[in-house]
C-alpha cells in the first residue's frame, strides 16, 4: 500500500508538502499540487483518515442538515454539496429532518457526536434550535440568515421582481399569488419582490399563503377554480406543479386559459405538462459556495462572517403566454 513517503519520492518534494496539498493547509504552487494529485492517483494512495484526525485534529468530514429529501430541490442540492466537498477532500454526513423540528435539534447533536469539522444547514423554518449555538464547529446556512453566522442564498426579492416584470411584459394585468409559508424567511421576500415590482401595473386579485408542497389548501383550490385571473405566480415550483394539477382537475387549460409561473427550477419543472416557466436558482453555485465558505472557516475560524447572495434568472418554457392569446378572464 502506497504511503505519503512514496508520493513525496515520486514527485520529488517533502512529505510535508504532500500533506499540505492533501489537507489544503499551507501554501503550495498549482504546479506542485497538480503533480501531487497525479502521483496520488498513479500510486493509488489512500489517506488514513483516523491517523489524519489524530495528527491534525480534523475529521475531514462535514455535516449537512436538510428539511426533506422527498422534495426534489434538496437531493439536487445535497449532490452539489457532496461533489464540492469531495473535491475539497471532505466526506459529507447527511441528516434528513423529514420536516420535523425535533429532528433538526437531534441532527446537530448527532453530527457533533460524529466529530464533523463543520455543518451546512438548510433550516426548516425561522426557528433556531438552541443547541446550534453551543456547537464548537462552524455552521454555514443556506436560504436563511442569522446574525453571526455565514450564509449563502439567492436574491429572493429579485426573483419575485423578475416574476412580476415578466407578467407585465407578457401583457398580464390581473394575477393571483400562491405564496410560500411566512414562517420561512425566503417566502415573504419572494412575495414582496413581486408586489413591489408589480406596482400599479398588476392587479393582485388574490394573495394566498400555502405550504411549499404540491398539496394545495382548500382556499387555494377554490381561488383556482374561479378562473378569474390570467396568470398565477407561485412561491416555488412545487406549488406551481400543484396548481397545474388542480387546474387540470377543473378542466382549466394551461396556458390557453391561465398562465402559471414557478420559482426554483427544480428538475420536475421540465417534465410536467406544460413545462414550467420559472425562476432559476443556481443550485450548483449555492452548494459550491457553501462548501467553500465552510472549509475556509474550518481552517480560519476567526474569519469575517460572510453572506453570499447569488443572482437568479428567468427560464422561459411553456406555461406562460401573451395575455392577448388568453380568452377574456372572467
Amino acid at each position: 500500500m502506497a504511503t505519503l513517503k512514496d508520493v513525496a519520492k515520486l514527485v520529488g518534494v517533502s512529505v510535508a508538502t504532500v500533506s499540505y496539498v492533501l489537507t489544503g493547509r499551507g501554501s503550495v504552487s498549482k504546479e506542485v499540487s497538480e503533480k501531487v494529485h497525479s502521483a496520488v492517483k498513479e500510486l493509488g494512495y489512500r489517506p488514513n483518515r483516523k491517523a489524519q484526525a489524530m495528527r491534525t485534529g480534523l475529521s475531514k468530514s462535514i455535516g449537512m442538515i436538510l428539511p426533506d429529501l422527498t422534495k426534489p430541490y434538496f437531493p439536487h442540492l445535497a449532490q452539489q454539496v457532496e461533489s464540492a466537498a469531495r473535491k475539497a477532500g471532505f466526506a459529507v454526513l447527511l441528516v434528513d429532518c423529514q420536516n420535523q423540528a425535533d429532528a433538526e435539534e437531534e441532527g446537530f447533536d448527532l453530527l457533533e457526536q460524529q466529530g464533523v469539522d463543520g455543518i451546512i444547514w438548510f433550516p426548516l423554518d425561522n426557528h433556531t434550535p438552541q443547541n446550534m449555538h453551543n456547537l464548537k464547529c462552524p455552521v454555514v446556512l443556506i436560504d436563511r440568515t442569522i446574525p453571526g453566522y455565514d450564509a449563502v442564498h439567492c436574491d429572493f426579492s429579485a426573483g419575485g421582481a423578475l416574476q412580476a416584470r415578466y407578467a407585465i411584459q407578457q401583457g398580464h394585468r390581473r394575477v393571483g399569488l400562491l405564496c410560500g409559508p411566512h414562517t420561512i424567511e425566503s417566502a415573504p421576500k419572494r412575495r414582496q419582490g413581486f408586489v413591489d415590482a408589480a406596482g400599479d401595473k398588476l392587479e393582485i386579485a388574490w394573495d394566498i399563503e400555502v405550504p411549499f408542497s404540491t398539496e394545495l389548501t382548500d382556499e387555494a383550490r377554490q381561488a383556482l377554480q374561479k378562473n378569474d385571473v390570467s396568470l398565477i405566480a407561485c412561491g416555488d415550483d412545487l406549488i406551481a406543479i400543484g396548481a397545474l394539477g388542480a387546474l387540470n382537475d377543473y378542466g382549466i387549460k394551461v396556458p390557453e386559459q391561465v398562465s402559471v409561473l414557478g420559482f426554483d427550477n427544480i428538475p420536475w419543472s421540465k417534465i410536467v405538462t406544460p413545462k414550467l416557466t420559472t425562476i432559476n436558482q443556481p443550485i450548483s453555485a449555492i452548494g459550491a459556495e457553501a462548501v467553500n465558505i465552510l472549509t475556509q472557516k474550518i481552517q480560519t475560524p476567526d474569519d469575517t462572517v460572510r453572506a453570499i447572495i447569488l443572482g437568479v434568472e428567468l427560464v422561459e418554457r411553456d406555461s406562460v403566454i401573451l395575455v392577448s392569446e388568453h380568452p377574456q378572464a372572467h
